[in-house]
């Protein structure tokens, strides 16, 4: 006579024995739990993480777009940009603010000092760069005044002494408030100190925090500083790739490949970078937490299947055939990885929400994560119990009603 299993019965076997050990059946099932939770955590968090991070690009690092220009191969060469063309680049549709500015070169910066006394146990002068800028600098390099104020276009035309301090050079220099018109002296002339820059927040312009900035012509009469050599430019979100292009022309019709442009990376390339970066790094964590729910599940079954012996040699001897026995305890495990799936699941989901909330961000869930959570647990159950599923299958059913041992 053949011998056939139900498959509701089968259920049936299978949910009686996870019913018999409810502690152990729970602990295990947390295993589960803590490795698909970890795992639907860290890929929410990360695309939450990387949505965030881009969108701060998006606003701020999107809209900027920096030109060098390098100094004439000869000294008797005109300069590859005038000062004018950066009128015409400001009239780009789309660009928001354009600031020039020329400086000393980096190991040539001259002897910067506040005061004209000499003493001896004091080292007074400092070497800073020097900065030759336009009016329009604050704007295009996302800076404010923190003291004073920023020379204007009449500064400019008449090519007034002054001078603005980063809040680096201010501080070398003991500069801390400029009510009292305080002079500094570059190259041993002296230079009327009018303002101290706050924060510099474009981030490749650092070096203006440590700089003494006077206007370009008098920077070019003065200190000899030169023609224009960086020309910063912030845009319209959306229209930096396009500035970038047409600065160039813009700034040197003549010989625009002159002109070296930088120009911000793709928003969305960079927001997918974010995302697989941060997805790659905390995966480990959460493929590791499954590996260890995996062999918490693979060892329980092992254990049941020991201590069930009896049970297997009596269901063997009445017929049961050892697809049947397998059969029963790889339903255990994969009820087991299931119910650890949906639970981790629901818990990495309801964690993600709550990290967003806390933090005020807007939280990014994947619909294919969440629906595949639990598959995936019950996938993991599974093939743990695949192992003590075939040892059970082969136990012979004389030795097996014998019990442990």
């Amino acid at each position: 006579m053949r011998s056939r299993l139900d498959i509701r019965d089968l259920f049936a076997e299978a949910v009686a024995g996870i019913g018999t050990r409810p502690a152990r059946t729970a602990l295990t099932v947390l295993g589960t739990v803590l490795g698909i939770g970890t795992l639907v955590t860290t890929l929410g968090f990360s695309a939450t993480a990387g949505n965030q991070i881009a969108g701060r690009f998006d606003a701020v690092t999107a809209t900027e777009v920096t030109a060098d220009i390098p100094p004439p191969a000869g000294p008797d060469l005109p300069p590859r940009v005038e000062w004018g063309a950066l009128t015409d680049l400001a009239r780009l549709n789309g660009v928001t603010a354009v600031a020039g500015y020329a400086r000393t070169q980096p190991g040539q910066e001259p002897s910067v000092r506040a005061n004209t006394v000499r003493d001896p146990e004091r080292v007074l002068d400092r070497a800073l760069p020097v900065v030759g800028a336009t009016a329009s600098l604050l704007g295009a390099a996302r800076t404010g005044v923190a003291h004073g104020r920023f020379f204007d276009a009449g500064h400019v035309d008449r090519r007034d002494r002054v001078a603005v301090l980063g809040p680096q050079a201010a501080e070398q220099l003991g500069v801390t408030r400029v009510d009292n018109q305080p002079a500094v002296f570059v190259a041993g002339k002296p230079f009327t100190v009018i303002g101290i820059l706050g924060g510099v927040g474009r981030a490749n312009q650092q070096e203006l925090a440590n700089a003494v900035i006077v206007p370009w012509t008098t920077g070019d009469d003065t200190l000899h500083l030169g023609p224009v050599g960086t020309v910063l430019v912030t845009t319209a979100l959306g229209a930096a790739p396009l500035i970038a292009r047409q600065a160039p022309l813009a700034l040197s019709p003549n010989d625009p490949a002159a002109v070296q442009v930088v120009a911000p990376p793709d928003p969305a390339a960079l927001r997918t970078g974010v995302a697989d970066d941060v997805s790659g790094l905390l995966l480990v964590l959460g493929l590791v937490s499954l590996t260890v729910g995996a062999l918490g599940i693979a060892n329980v079954t092992l254990v049941t299947v020991m201590e069930r012996t009896a049970e297997i040699g009596l269901r063997r001897a009445l017929g049961a055939r050892r697809r049947h026995i397998a059969a029963q305890f790889l339903v255990e495990a994969t009820v087991v990885g299931l119910l650890g799936g949906i639970v981790g699941a629901s818990a990495g989901i309801l964690t993600v929400v709550m990290i967003s909330v806390a933090r005020e961000w807007t939280p990014v869930l994947d619909g294919r994560l969440a629906a595949g959570a639990p598959l995936a647990g019950a996938v993991v159950g599974l093939v743990a119990g695949l192992y003590p599923a075939l040892r059970a299958a082969a136990m012979q059913p004389v030795d097996a009603l014998r019990g442990p041992g």
